[in-house]
């Protein structure tokens, strides 16, 4: 362990792994509570258009998807908004028009063989440059201070539109700024565990969570805590075994959720059996009239955590 911190790539590794591991959660439950968890894995397919676009001009490859892949995710949303029934061809269009214009400008580029889309389709990680963690730091701080704190009016949108629109909540426009983080998360992960990838670091650990939780807020800190970790044991892994940082994170993910699953089962048996033996919830609300004089003490009941 000391040895790998001496390496200054493998400092900045680590630092990228625990930006991502925060920022892609963060947004991720938020897809999930719309059940549009695969709208990461679109929007990066979006992104392989900027990253060409960025080998085709000479200039960074990851702001450039960034650009592309914010505008890709207002067409997006603006689709999804107008419920059009064909909307599912445009936006199947755009993601795979994303990919084949991708490749397509980075064959034509002038770095087309030092720089190919490899290293951004599977990330890597321990390439990543002074000035690339400087983006991704302060492209995930954009992103944490947004989810986090519009936390009540993102879940609001996220669980019933139209209620939220009585409310006053501008749903049209927040939907839109969920879209477009959503959209900077997949390029700032992008180079941790690749394009191809981004879409399960925003999923699974959310998924992990929700087999242990009950609440929104513990679903939310628990999603980040759980893929802090996996980036950080995926990149440590990664160095110890020679492996793809990208692919070691994700199946990380994948394990921490196949173990809550199955911790959660007997939790749940369990919190059931309890909730039996407290027997029915006694209701003391007073119902009119002058014969009613009962004063039992009401049996203490299993409330749920809020």
């Amino acid at each position: 362990m000391t040895e790998m911190l001496s390496y200054d790539f493998m400092q900045r590794a680590l630092i990228a792994a625990v930006l991502v591991g925060i920022t892609a959660p963060a947004v991720g439950i938020y897809l999930v509570q719309r059940r549009q968890a695969l709208m990461g894995d679109g929007m990066g397919h979006v992104a392989m258009t900027g990253v060409g676009l960025g080998f085709i001009f000479q200039t960074s490859p990851v702001w450039m998807a960034v650009l592309v892949c914010v505008l890709g995710a207002i067409t997006m949303e603006l689709v999804r908004a107008r419920g059009n029934q064909r909307g599912d061809i445009a936006l199947a269009m755009l993601f795979y028009g994303g990919m084949a214009c991708g490749k397509l400008l980075v064959s034509k580029s002038a770095q087309a063989g030092a720089g190919s889309l490899e290293s951004y389709l599977w990330g890597s990680i321990l390439t990543v440059s002074p000035a690339d963690l400087a983006t991704i730091a302060a492209l995930g701080a954009v992103v944490v201070a947004v989810t986090l704190g519009l936390r009540r009016q993102l879940f609001a949108i996220c669980q019933d539109e139209d209620f939220a629109r009585v409310t006053g909540i501008p749903v049209r426009l927040l939907n839109l700024l969920l879209a477009v983080m959503a959209a900077v998360t997949v390029t700032v992960a992008m180079r941790v565990v690749g394009l191809l990838l981004v879409s399960a670091l925003m999923v699974v650990p959310v998924a992990a969570a929700q087999q242990l939780t009950r609440s929104f807020a513990a679903t939310q800190a628990g999603s980040i805590a759980v893929g802090v970790v996996v980036a950080l044991a995926g990149v440590t892994g990664s160095y110890q075994l020679d492996v793809p940082s990208g692919p070691a994170i994700v199946l990380l993910a994948i394990a921490v959720f196949a173990v809550f699953s199955a911790i959660a089962a007997p939790l749940a048996r369990r919190r059931h059996r309890d909730l039996q033996e407290a027997g029915p919830q006694v209701c003391d609300v007073r119902l009119p009239g002058p014969e009613r004089t009962d004063t039992t003490t009401p049996a203490p009941s299993a409330g749920l955590a809020q």
